[in-house]
This record gives C-alpha cells, sequence and structure tokens, in this order.
C-alpha cells in the first residue's frame, strides 16, 4: 500500500501525469499565492512604520531627541550618500513627511494590491535610501534590516501582485471588455 500512495502521481515508467496530478494541481496553487505572506507583511510593515511616524510630533522636529533631523546629524559622517542627508537636513520636517506618507502609499499600495509593481519599486527605493543612510555602517552588514528589506521588495518588484489584489480585479475588468469589444 505504501507504495501506491508514493506512486500515485506517476504511471508505470515513474513519470508524472501531463496534467500533474493533484500533487501538482496543489504545487501551482501554492506557488500563485506564493508573494502574498511577504507581500501582506510590507504592507502591514510600511503602513505601520508610517502611522508610526505621522503620530509621533517629535518625529518632525528640526533637532531633539527622537527627531528626524537629529538622526540624519548622527548618520550624515557615515552614510554611504552624505549629500542625500545633507539635502534632507535642509527641511529636516518636510523630509519626514516625504518619508512617511511615501511608506503610507507604498504600505497601502502593496497591501492591496493597487499598483503592485509601482508600490513594491517605491518600497525598494525608501530600502535602499535607508540603507544608505541610516544603517551603510552596520557592522556586520547583515545585522542592519535595512538591506533584507530591499532584497524582499525584489520579488514583488519582479512579480508584482496578480493575486488577491486590485490589480487582478482590475486586468480582469480590462479583459472582459476588450473580449466584449473585439467580438
Amino acid at each position: 500500500m505504501a507504495h501506491v500512495d508514493r506512486t500515485a502521481d506517476t504511471d508505470r515508467s515513474g513519470a508524472a501525469p501531463a496534467d500533474g496530478g493533484d500533487r501538482g494541481r496543489r504545487r501551482g496553487v501554492l506557488a500563485r499565492y506564493a508573494l502574498l505572506p511577504l507581500r501582506v507583511f510590507l504592507g502591514v510593515t510600511l503602513i505601520y512604520a508610517s502611522l508610526d511616524k505621522l503620530t509621533d510630533p517629535a518625529f518632525f522636529a528640526g533637532h531633539g531627541a527622537g527627531s528626524v533631523g537629529e538622526m540624519m546629524r548622527q548618520v550624515r559622517d557615515t552614510s554611504a550618500v552624505p549629500q542625500l542627508v545633507d539635502l534632507a537636513l535642509k527641511n529636516p520636517a518636510g523630509f519626514g513627511y516625504a518619508i512617511a506618507f511615501g511608506e503610507l502609499a507604498v504600505g497601502i499600495g502593496t497591501l492591496v494590491g493597487l499598483f503592485g509593481r509601482l508600490a513594491a519599486l517605491g518600497g525598494a527605493l525608501l530600502s535602499l535610501s535607508f540603507w544608505l543612510t541610516v544603517s551603510w555602517a552596520t557592522k556586520p552588514y547583515y545585522y542592519g534590516n535595512d538591506l533584507a528589506y530591499l532584497m524582499a521588495w525584489l520579488p514583488l518588484v519582479l512579480a508584482g501582485t496578480s493575486m488577491l489584489s486590485l490589480d487582478a480585479v482590475l486586468h480582469r475588468r480590462r479583459h472582459r471588455q476588450g473580449r466584449h469589444a473585439v467580438g
């Protein structure tokens, strides 16, 4: 009986059936949903990070503990791109709001799957800028989380948000409208 269970998805030659069998169908479904946990994690994390900034008045101050200005001054000399830090220091509050609202837009877009590749690209660019400025001096490099976040965004940049997303709904709607217009 054990032999039959092990070979249920193969023919006498040991080859899998052309349709892949139940196991192949399950693998296909799992593969289509494989990026969903990553998408939910990144979307929720960016929304949380944004709301954390937007609800902390000290964050938008130019000086003082917990302010974006103070953080930028602390990392300026160890940053890979001090020019970017200098640009942020010209208007710390404006830079802080740009980061917070950028994170919110990326988080919502990623979570609901609206313009998924664009949202993921925004997330990757945010992570890249954080890595090159805030966590660049972290030794060894793998202790800094911004590089790991950058790498986590890349599969979503490449694959988009095709499952359980507004992008998929819009794609199906366009496809149906196109079919009706032609036929």
